[in-house]
C-alpha cells in the first residue's frame, strides 16, 4: 500500500506542475495579447486607474469560465473530425498572397479598431475611450478563459504540423509551444462580436459577420484547425455571458452606448479602409467554412 505522505508529495508536485503550466500559458498569452504594445503612451482617462486597468481583464482568471470543463477534447488524429479540419486547412490555401491573406495577418494584431468598418465608427482610446476600453479589458478576460485547455491538449497547431508558413511568421517562435486548440483569437472575435451587439445592436449583423470572419481569419492564417476556432467561438459565449455579472462591464457598456450615439451625431467616420477591408472579406472559397 503506497505511503499516504508519499503520495501526498506526488500529488503535490502534479499540482505544481499543472498551475505552473497554466501561468506559462497564462504569460505566451500576455505576450500574444500585447498589453503593453497595444495601450498608446498619454494621460489617463475618466479613471486614474485606467493604463493599469487596461492591462487586465474585468475578472479574476478563477471566475472565468473554465474551459477545460466546457469544452470537448479536440478531434483526434485518426477522426473523421480532424480530416474535416485538415480538409478546411487546405481550401483555405489558395487564398495565399491574396487581400483576404493579408486581412488575416491584420486581425492577427488583435487591434480594437479592426470591428470600426461593422460599427460604421471610430474606435479608439481618443475619440471613443470607453469604447475602447470595453474591447481591451474584454480581449484579456476572452483570451485568458482559453488557458486551461490550451495548456492541457496542447495541441499542435496547422503551421507546426505541415511546416509551412503561417501568414505571421514572426509569432511562431512564440507560438509553436502554445496549444492551438480553443483560438484564443476566435474567443476574442466573436466575444468582441457579442458585446458591440449589445451596444449597437442596429449593426449586430454587420459585427457578427465580422466577429465570424475574425475567428476564420485564423484557419486562413494556419494558425488554428476549424475546430480549435469552433471551440473558441463556445468559450466567447461563456465568457460574455459571465461578464453581465460584473458591474464594472455592465456600466462601461452603458457608457459606451452613450459614447457612441454622441459619435454618430457628430458624423465621425471609421479611420480604417473600409472599401479594402470589405473587397478582402469578398475572398471566399466554395465548401470552405
Amino acid at each position: 500500500m503506497q505511503n499516504p505522505r508519499k503520495r501526498g508529495n506526488v500529488m503535490s508536485r502534479i499540482r505544481s506542475g499543472w498551475v505552473g503550466l497554466l501561468l506559462l500559458t497564462l504569460a505566451v498569452l500576455s505576450v500574444t495579447l500585447g498589453c503593453a504594445a497595444f495601450v498608446p503612451p498619454g494621460p489617463p482617462i475618466d479613471s486614474p486607474k485606467l493604463n493599469q486597468e487596461l492591462c487586465t481583464g474585468y475578472l479574476p482568471t478563477n471566475e472565468l469560465p473554465n474551459s477545460l470543463t466546457l469544452l470537448p477534447p479536440p478531434p483526434a488524429p485518426d477522426s473523421t473530425a480532424f480530416a474535416a479540419d485538415q480538409d478546411a486547412y487546405r481550401l483555405t490555401r489558395v487564398l495565399r498572397d491574396t487581400p483576404r491573406w493579408e486581412l488575416a495577418n491584420e486581425d492577427a494584431a488583435l487591434l480594437a479598431e479592426t470591428f470600426s468598418c461593422a460599427l460604421e465608427a471610430p474606435i479608439g482610446r481618443e475619440a471613443t475611450p470607453h469604447l475602447y476600453e470595453l474591447m481591451v479589458r474584454s480581449r484579456f478576460d476572452a483570451g485568458h478563459a482559453t488557458g486551461r485547455a490550451k495548456v492541457y491538449y496542447k495541441r499542435v497547431r496547422p503551421f507546426a504540423m505541415t511546416g509551412e508558413a503561417s501568414c505571421t511568421p514572426h509569432d511562431e517562435p512564440k507560438l509553436i509551444q502554445n496549444g492551438s486548440f480553443p483560438s484564443g483569437h476566435a474567443a476574442i472575435g466573436w466575444t468582441w462580436a457579442l458585446i458591440l451587439s449589445e451596444v449597437a445592436p442596429d449593426r449586430t449583423d454587420a459585427l457578427l459577420e465580422r466577429g465570424y470572419a475574425f475567428g476564420q481569419s485564423r484557419v486562413i492564417c494556419g494558425m488554428h484547425w476549424q475546430s480549435d476556432v469552433d471551440a473558441g467561438r463556445l468559450i466567447a459565449a461563456g465568457v460574455f455571458a459571465r461578464l453581465h455579472a460584473d458591474p464594472a462591464f455592465r456600466a462601461q457598456v452603458e457608457a459606451a452606448r452613450v459614447e457612441l450615439a454622441d459619435i454618430r451625431s457628430k458624423g465621425l467616420k471609421p479611420t480604417r479602409d473600409c472599401k479594402a477591408e470589405a473587397a478582402a472579406l469578398a475572398f471566399t472559397i466554395p465548401g470552405a467554412p
